[in-house]
């Protein structure tokens, strides 16, 4: 099992460094340790036991076959957690956040459905010999278009169970689909943010690429511990079952063969009465 993720991690990632004191929101305070040369410093014993709580419940969502949504589009974020979340094989977004990505689904598959077309087309020996140079090159554009925006949620054929989120200030357009939809939201919290406007805030420096090289580790494998405990349940659930089907092939059987030997039973003869069995010499003088 990887290595799960302590206070000095944290510590060395720096993920207690803030913003500027002047930038701050209020909202945040508690989840505040001291101050100091005009930043704020994060309380990493906060940030341990958010990260606890939050992992937990990814792998609680996850243990139930349903998906994560990571969403980071700032420039020392996306290549990070477009690799983590590829690795996993769970949607995210990484270059732009469309508009009604959430609540205007529907319109998205259709997208997602011209993007297969595009694929086959171009995959087609016969049918992409008919095209001209011209035609190729647009369907190739297009293409390259729709994979840079929808490229990571190809594979979602539902709303994802809940959304991880780096910067919530930067993906307050996601945030607010989410909320509409009644979709619960992971997210890296920094001092300069709101923390009530996600329902789990892990109060982190989101601006550092270690920092946020650490806490999507911490959800990864949160994600990955739970995509495991299905997979043995799920081989729990086989084994019980060919059990079953095997007692019911059995059982009928026996049951005959246990009818097979009472019957024997019943038909044999009975055994001679002890009078038919000729007297001792001692018997018959008396």
């Amino acid at each position: 099992m990887a290595q799960k993720v302590e206070y000095k991690d944290l510590l060395n990632a720096g993920v207690h460094f803030g913003h500027l004191t002047r930038k701050w929101d209020p909202r945040m305070a508690p989840y505040i340790f001291m101050e100091r040369n005009g930043i704020h410093i994060i309380d990493l014993n906060k940030t341990l036991t958010s990260l606890e709580q939050a992992t937990a419940s990814i792998k609680s969502i996850v243990k139930s076959g349903r998906k994560i949504m990571f969403v980071a589009t700032k420039k020392q974020a996306k290549e990070l957690v477009a690799a983590e979340a590829s690795r996993l094989k769970m949607p995210f977004v990484c270059e732009r956040w469309l508009g009604g990505m959430l609540t205007n689904f529907v319109t998205v598959r259709k997208s997602l459905k011209k993007l297969t077309m595009i694929e086959k087309l171009l995959k087609d020996e016969t049918t992409s010999a008919n095209l001209n140079k011209k035609e190729k090159l647009m369907l190739s554009r297009e293409r390259e278009k729709l994979i840079r925006v929808l490229g990571g949620i190809n594979d979602m054929q539902r709303l994802p169970a809940a959304l991880f989120i780096v910067d919530i200030k930067k993906e307050h357009i996601a945030i607010a689909e989410a909320k509409k939809l009644g979709i619960p939201v992971f997210a890296m919290v920094d001092t300069n943010s709101d923390p009530t406007s996600v329902e789990f805030p892990i109060p982190a420096n989101d601006d550092a690429y270690k920092s946020i090289a650490v806490i999507t580790y911490a959800v990864g494998q949160a994600i990955e511990e739970g995509l495991m405990e299905r997979r043995r349940d799920k081989e729990d659930d086989r084994s019980d079952d060919e059990i079953m089907i095997a007692a019911e092939v059995v059982a009928p059987a026996a049951a005959a063969a246990t009818a097979e030997v009472i019957a024997d039973v019943v038909a044999a003869p009975a055994v001679e009465e002890i009078a038919d069995v000729p007297a001792t010499p001692e018997a018959s003088a008396e």
